[in-house]
């Protein structure tokens, strides 16, 4: 019997599907067999060779996560080098440290990546827009789509900055773990799901 690698998608809350997708998509486009998975409760990250943790409301998804008991799957399975992608609220969740906002709220973050967020940095949801940036992986401009999005304020010195607006970094990468304050799975461009899946398959 051959088992296929997968990649598993935080299901709990938030844009799924679309992650989903793009993935999916982006493995047909590579060529490679593998499995996307929904991860919806305990016990399926520890089986997955990358994870996705999609956009949606931070302070639901990281009470989610701790309650399912899939918070430590996920700092495990950064610790053994899984290549973890997190998307807007994604982003906020894997950061070491929060915004007053994240504090009143007493939102209990991953401490994954050595930042500190700003939860609301573009204002909220209707202040959605989408711009070009410039981000220091792809050979292009990348249509950005930031949906009430978060920005990184501060890193450490392990984290490489690979793109700023606005004097925020919104696009950040520390090992194994890529951060977007934008929403990639909202565009049909599939460059940064490729590049994730590039650190999955060591390619």
């Amino acid at each position: 019997m051959v088992f296929l690698m997968k990649i598993g998608v935080i299901a709990i809350q938030g844009a799924v599907s679309e992650h989903i997708d793009a993935l999916r998509r982006a493995l047909e486009k590579r060529g490679v067999d593998a499995e996307v998975v929904a991860i919806k409760h305990k016990g399926i990250v520890p089986e997955c060779g990358g994870i996705v943790i999609p956009g949606g409301e931070s302070t639901t998804l990281c009470r989610l996560l701790f309650r399912e008991g899939i918070a430590e799957e996920i700092k495990d399975a950064a610790a053994r080098g899984v290549p973890i992608l997190g998307t807007c609220a994604g982003l906020i969740v894997l950061a070491k440290e929060g915004d007053e906002q994240v504090e009143k709220t007493s939102q209990e973050l991953l401490g994954i990546m050595d930042t500190r967020v700003n939860r609301n940095a573009f204002g909220r949801q209707k202040d959605s827009f989408e711009s070009e940036l410039e981000i220091e992986i792809l050979d292009s401009s990348f249509t950005g789509v930031f949906i009430r999005a978060p920005g990184i304020v501060s890193c450490g010195p392990g984290v490489r900055v690979l793109s700023r607006l606005d004097n925020l970094i919104i696009a950040a990468e520390q090992g194994n773990v890529l951060a977007l304050a934008f929403h990639p799975e909202l565009s049909e461009d599939l460059r940064i799901h490729q590049y994730f899946l590039g650190k999955v398959f060591n390619c």
